[in-house]
């Protein structure tokens, strides 16, 4: 079968590049506005370069057509810290999946404890074996309803049972394979 994308809309691209695109991560983006924290589940990023150490961030909209409170927020703040989810807190990352008002905390409502790492970052899901503390980099202006940003990786917080003397590191998150959570294991 040949798909021809001019022809799909836009859910179903999402659908059909989700679905094939797999295991992507998935991590709560940490952003804050003004002492309001935000932890938005991202399924949509990627490292794209390690030097600079860069990530490429696709975000959305709101229903409503207004920017998605975390792209609000590092362009505000220019700020922003990745904590990856693992089998622990997977139920976690998916209550944050609801959109809440601009006002409104995912961590404050769903009780999600989190931890200062960096001075100048946003705190760190205090469950997450590691956690990047990023800075906005660039925009790539792109037609459509997705704003791509590009963040590069200014620390990286990693359990200290977790990366070995050679810089192997063994966590246990969780990729997304279609619209199903998998844990990545090894063969």
């Amino acid at each position: 079968m040949i798909l021809d994308y001019k022809d799909i809309n836009d859910l179903n691209r999402y659908k059909i590049m989700s679905g094939t695109v797999i295991p992507r991560p998935i991590a709560w983006i940490v952003t804050d506005d003004n002492g309001v924290l935000n932890a938005a589940p991202f399924s949509y990023f990627i490292p794209i370069s390690s030097n600079p150490a860069l990530l490429l961030v696709a975000i959305g909209q709101k229903d409503d057509g207004s920017p998605k409170d975390s792209l609000a927020n590092i362009l505000k703040t220019k700020k922003a810290t990745i904590c990856f989810v693992n089998k622990d807190n997977v139920e976690q990352v998916q209550k944050c999946a609801i959109q809440l008002k601009k006002d409104e905390s995912e961590i404050e409502k769903f009780e999600i404890e989190v931890k200062e790492i960096m001075d100048g970052f946003p705190p760190m899901i205090a469950s997450s074996q590691s956690a990047m503390f990023c800075e906005y980099y660039d925009t790539y202006e792109i037609k459509g309803d997705i704003t791509p940003i590009i963040l590069e990786l200014k620390y990286q917080y990693i359990d200290d049972d977790r990366i070995n003397e050679r810089n192997h590191i063994n966590v246990e998150n969780i990729g997304r394979c279609g619209v199903a959570f998998k844990a990545l294991v090894d063969l």
